[in-house]
């Protein structure tokens, strides 16, 4: 903890230092996040149904899509509000955010899905930081449960999809569901959460990885060997190309890593990944990626704002763990990076998007499913950036 503050106080200075509009900040994360809040608060009653979450709008249409509790997705929108109540203060976000906890609280119970994590973390893990509860505790350690259930001690994994009884497939994604393990781990003080994560992240970080710090997007483990059987392009352009949002998962899922653990080994990663990302020929000079790095068509591609997001606050923490100078380079990168996501071409107008905050994300292009669209995923983290950057303008 001791460093961390030196880390912090030592940012701090350099910002101040650096000139006087870069130490006010040149994003104006108030305004965004009011912005962000009014666009909730007209989410809210733009949904019909009260056991509904938003998952993206469809344009053309003119209607939200939503799903069930069931969906990947579904804690992001309490999640959202709970952060935005945090900004602002507004009361309302936060009630939102309650009444939909009591939908989610079935998935606790949910063995099918490794993205247990995003959807019970997200919500009553912000829910339990912010305003706690001893229910919401129980509810996080459940779903740890459920997420260990999946852990295949031979492959060193917890599974991500599905699929044939020979098939054992884990995607880079699954990283960032280790973070409801060490939350209950630190309540629970049972070892065996915290020993799957590490067992998890340490696996990946092995198999997953390339020699330029680019990464696989999934896997696919022989369950009872725990051999590879082959790499998957999964949400990529192909099993060799760095698909932007997996990078983003990568570089926010080794940051975390080394915030729980403080294992050198996650943090170093974590910088390979993060100037793999700021280096590469193919990052537009705005810093939102194409969806793909080796995507067919560049520069013509399209971009995917939910991996800047994800990217954007990956750096904003990684910043406080790193040497002063590359501590001000990666927040200057994310800086940059919420510059132009908080500007028109990636912001809604208020009252439009379905209230949904920001524009062009890409979901899943091999697939044909929600290319170039507002996603829940994106706000979320785009709103956690807001509040990452806010906290170290204002420190």
């Amino acid at each position: 903890m001791r460093k961390t503050i030196v880390r912090l106080a030592a940012l701090a200075a350099c910002i101040v230092f650096s000139g006087s509009s870069y130490a006010k900040g040149k994003v104006n994360a108030d305004r965004a996040l009011a912005h962000a809040a009014r666009q909730y608060l007209y989410m809210k009653n733009e949904l019909k149904a009260d056991n509904r979450f938003p998952k993206t709008y469809d344009k053309h249409m003119q209607q939200l899509k939503t799903s069930t509790s069931e969906w990947w997705c579904s804690g992001f929108y309490p999640g959202t509000l709970f952060y935005l109540y945090e900004a602002t203060g507004n009361r309302e976000l936060y009630d939102e955010a309650v009444r939909m906890l009591k939908w989610l609280e079935p998935e606790q119970y949910n063995v099918d899905t490794h993205d247990v994590g995003f959807m019970m973390g997200c919500s009553f893990g912000n829910a339990c930081r912010i305003a706690p509860r001893p229910e919401y505790k129980e509810i996080l350690v459940n779903s740890a449960r459920s997420l260990i259930s999946r852990f295949n001690p031979v492959v060193g994994c917890i599974k991500s999809h599905n699929r044939k009884p020979g098939d054992f497939v884990v995607i880079i994604d699954n990283m960032m569901n280790l973070e409801l393990l060490f939350r209950a781990f630190r309540e629970t003080g049972d070892s065996t959460f915290y020993t799957i994560a590490v067992k998890h992240a340490d696996t990946t970080l092995k198999n997953h990885f390339r020699t330029d710090n680019s990464l696989y997007h999934g896997l696919n483990y022989d369950p009872e060997t725990g051999k590879i059987k082959h790499y998957q392009a999964g949400q990529g352009f192909s099993e060799k190309s760095a698909w932007a949002r997996g990078q983003a998962w990568g570089l926010y899922g080794y940051t975390m890593m080394y915030r729980f653990t403080g294992d050198r080994k996650y943090l170093d990663r974590a910088v390979g990944v993060a100037e793999f990302i700021l280096n590469h020929p193919r990052m537009p000079k705005d810093r939102v990626p194409y969806w793909d790095y080796d995507a067919p068509g560049i520069p013509d591609a399209l971009r995917d704002a939910s991996a800047a997001v994800i990217d954007c606050s990956g750096l904003l923490e990684l910043c406080r763990y790193v040497p002063e100078k590359q501590a001000v380079k990666y927040f200057q990168e994310a800086e940059r990076m919420l510059q132009t996501l908080s500007s028109p071409t990636y912001t809604a107008e208020a009252g439009t998007n379905g209230g949904f905050i920001l524009k062009h994300s890409v979901g899943n292009i091999p697939s044909g499913t929600e290319v170039d669209v507002p996603l829940t995923y994106a706000d979320y983290y785009y709103v956690e950036a807001l509040c990452r950057y806010k906290s170290l303008i204002d420190n």
